[in-house]
C-alpha cells in the first residue's frame, strides 16, 4: 500500500512539472500564419511597468498615412486575460505614417502592464487605421511575455517619451577666460525608446553680449546626425571666441533640435539648455541710491507676435512669398503708441536669407491700445542656395508708453524654407545596342543630386513593349552624392516602333510625396537568332556535267601545224642538199 502512495505521489509531481511549464505557453498565439504582423522576438514586460510591444508591418497596399493601436476590446476568449492596464498609453493610436506595399516598417506602442497579471505569454491583438479616431483595418495576434517584478522594483514607471534628448549629462560646465578660445565639447544623448533620424542641433545666437557672450564668426553653427540610436551619445563640437564687453557669470545657451523619429516621419523639433561660465570684468555691483532715478521701475507695453502666416503656405528657396503678422499689445492696461517695427534677417554665408520686395523693412503703427492687435503685410523674397531649414525673422521694436518712452524690445518668427529637390542623369552606356528576343542588354548610368535636399527611396523602372519590365532601387541619395544604376534588360518581342525604352524615375520628399521624373533612350529588339548556326555543303553531283571544252581542239591544232612545219623545213633542206 504504501509503495502504490509512493508511485502515485511521484505521478502527480511529474504531471505537475509537465503543466506549470505549459500554462505559461497557453496564452501564446500562433503567428506564423500573419500576413501583415511580425515579430522577430518577443518582447518582454514587467508587472506595473510600462514596455515597448515592438513588431513590424509588412503590407501588400500602400498606406498613405496610417496608425496602429492595439484592440483591448475585441477578444474573442473570455477566458483569456488582457495583460495591459486601460489608459490612454494604451488605448491611443499610434501614428506611423506612409507604409509602402511590401517594405518592413517597425512599430512600437508603449503600454502599462496589469499589476495583477500572472507571469507568462499572451497574446495581443494589434491592428492598422488609416486615420486617428476612425474605424480599424487589417487585425491579427502577436505576442508579449510578462514577468513579475521583484520587491526590489519601484512599483512606480518613468513615462519613456519616443525621442527625448539630454545635454552634458554627467559632465561640468564649460569654462572661458576672456581673451582666450573656449573650446568645448558636450554630450548629446537621446534618452528616448525610438532612434532619431535626420538630427540637426541649432544653437540660438544673440548680438547681445550679456544675453549670448561670444563672437559669432561662423554663419552656421548647426550640428547634423543622419540618426542618434535610443541609448545612443553623440558629441557637439563648439570652439568660440569671447567677446570684450561680457561680464563674468554664467551664460544660458540654449539648443533648437529638429529630428524625425522614423526614416519617412515628420520633422519634430526640441528644445535644450546649457550653461557656460566667462570669466572677464565684473559688473559693478553698486545699487541706484533712494530717490535716484530706475528706468526699469517704469511701466511699459509689451508687445508680442500673436500669430503669423505665409502666403503660399510653403515658402521654397529662389520664390517670393508674403508674410501676414498679426502683432499684439499683450499689456492688460498699457497702451503703446508711435510704434516702429523694423524686420531683420537671419544671414547665411553672410547673406540675408529673406529680403525685402516693396517698399522698407521699418513699419510704423500710431498706436495699438491694451489687448489689441495690428496686422502687417510684407511682400518678401527667400534667397536661392540656402539649406532647407527654418529661418529666423526679428522684429526690432521701438515705442512709446505713458511712464516708458522710447522703449524697446523685440520678438522672433521662424520661417520654414524648402528646396526644390534636383537630379542630373548621367549618360547611359548600353551593352549591346541591340539585342534578340530572350537575350539581355546591361543599362547602367548615374543619378547625381545636385539639389539641397535628400532624395529619399530613389526607384528606376524600365518599360516598353518590346522588353520585361524591370526596376532598379537605388536608395537615398544625400545632396551632392551620387546613385548608381546596374540593370539588364530582356527583350520580350521585335521593336515594332523606334525603340524608344521609357524610363521613370520615382523618389519621395521628406514628408513621404512621391515625386517622378522621366526620360528615353534607344534599345532594339530583333528576332531571335539560332544559337548553332549550320554550315550546309552545296550539292556536288555524282557525274560531271558535260560541257564544251575548245582547250583539246587548240592543243592538237598547235602540235598538227609544228608537224606541218617540220616537214616543210626537212624537205627544204632535202632538196638543197641534193642540188
Amino acid at each position: 500500500m504504501k509503495m502504490v502512495k509512493k508511485i502515485w505521489g511521484l505521478m502527480m509531481i511529474l504531471i505537475m512539472a509537465i503543466i506549470l511549464p505549459m500554462q505559461s505557453f497557453a496564452k501564446l498565439r500562433n503567428i506564423e500564419s500573419n500576413n501583415v504582423f511580425h515579430q522577430d522576438k518577443v518582447p518582454v514586460g514587467k508587472t506595473g511597468k510600462i514596455m515597448n510591444v515592438t513588431f513590424y508591418v509588412e503590407t501588400g497596399s500602400d498606406y498613405a498615412d496610417a496608425w496602429a493601436g492595439i484592440a483591448y476590446d475585441d477578444e474573442e476568449d473570455e477566458n483569456i486575460e488582457f495583460p495591459f492596464e486601460l489608459t490612454s498609453e494604451t488605448t491611443d493610436r499610434k501614428h506611423i505614417g506612409k507604409i509602402t506595399k511590401g517594405k518592413k516598417k517597425s512599430v512600437t506602442i508603449s503600454a502599462r502592464v496589469r499589476r495583477d497579471i500572472p507571469e507568462g505569454y499572451y497574446g495581443i491583438a494589434v491592428y492598422l487605421a488609416d486615420e486617428q479616431n476612425g474605424g480599424k483595418g487589417v487585425q491579427e495576434y502577436i505576442n508579449v511575455y510578462i514577468q513579475k517584478s521583484s520587491t526590489t522594483e519601484s512599483s512606480e514607471a518613468e513615462v519613456v517619451k519616443d525621442v527625448e534628448f539630454t545635454i552634458g549629462e554627467g559632465q561640468s560646465t564649460p569654462r572661458g577666460a576672456y581673451p582666450d578660445v573656449l573650446n568645448f565639447s558636450l554630450n548629446m544623448a537621446n534618452t528616448g525608446k525610438l532612434t532619431a533620424f535626420d538630427v540637426t542641433a541649432h544653437m540660438v545666437m544673440d548680438k547681445d553680449s550679456t544675453v549670448f557672450p561670444f563672437e559669432i564668426n561662423d554663419a552656421n553653427y548647426d550640428r547634423h546626425f543622419d540618426k542618434i540610436e535610443s541609448g545612443g551619445m553623440t558629441s557637439l563640437d563648439y570652439s568660440f571666441a569671447i567677446q570684450k564687453n561680457t561680464y563674468t557669470g554664467y551664460y544660458p545657451i540654449k539648443l533648437e533640435i529638429t529630428y524625425r523619429d522614423s526614416t519617412e516621419g515628420a520633422i519634430k523639433k526640441a528644445e535644450e539648455q546649457f550653461f557656460v561660465h566667462v570669466k572677464n570684468k565684473e559688473k559693478d555691483e553698486t545699487t541706484s541710491s533712494p530717490g535716484e532715478f530706475n528706468p526699469n521701475d517704469r511701466t511699459k507695453a509689451r508687445i508680442v507676435v500673436d500669430s503669423y502666416k505665409t502666403i503660399p503656405e510653403e515658402v521654397y528657396a529662389g520664390e517670393n512669398f508674403e508674410l501676414i503678422l498679426v502683432m499684439k499689445n499683450a499689456s492688460a492696461s498699457v497702451p503703446a503708441s508711435n510704434i516702429l517695427f523694423t524686420l531683420e534677417s537671419e544671414k547665411a554665408s553672410e547673406s540675408a536669407v529673406f529680403s525685402i520686395l516693396e517698399g522698407s523693412s521699418s513699419h510704423a503703427v500710431n498706436s495699438l491700445p491694451a489687448n489689441q492687435t495690428t496686422e502687417l503685410r510684407l511682400k518678401m523674397s527667400a534667397r536661392a542656395g540656402v539649406d532647407q531649414r527654418s529661418y529666423t525673422i526679428t522684429i526690432n521694436e521701438q515705442y512709446d508708453s505713458p511712464e516708458f518712452k522710447n522703449a524697446t524690445d523685440k520678438v522672433t518668427v521662424d520661417i520654414p524654407v524648402k528646396q526644390i529637390a534636383r537630379m542630373n542623369i548621367g549618360s547611359f552606356e548600353i551593352n549591346p545596342e541591340t539585342i534578340g528576343v530572350g537575350d539581355d542588354a546591361n543599362v547602367t548610368f548615374q543619378i547625381n543630386n545636385t539639389g539641397k535636399v535628400i532624395l529619399y527611396n530613389l526607384m528606376a523602372k524600365f518599360k516598353a513593349d518590346s522588353i520585361k519590365e524591370n526596376e532598379a532601387y537605388v536608395g537615398n541619395i544625400k545632396p551632392g552624392e551620387t546613385g548608381n544604376v546596374d540593370v539588364n534588360l530582356t527583350g520580350k518581342a521585335t521593336t515594332a516602333d523606334d525603340g524608344k525604352i521609357h524610363l521613370t524615375i520615382s523618389y519621395e520628399d521628406e514628408n513621404g510625396n512621391v515625386k517622378e521624373e522621366t526620360r528615353e533612350f534607344i534599345l532594339n529588339v530583333n528576332e531571335e537568332l539560332p544559337s548553332d548556326l549550320d554550315i550546309i555543303d552545296p550539292e556536288i553531283p555524282d557525274e560531271p556535267v558535260s560541257r564544251f571544252n575548245p582547250l583539246p581542239f587548240i592543243i592538237g591544232g598547235i602540235i598538227i601545224i609544228i608537224i606541218v612545219a617540220t616537214v616543210i623545213v626537212l624537205k627544204r633542206k632535202g632538196k638543197k642538199e641534193q642540188m
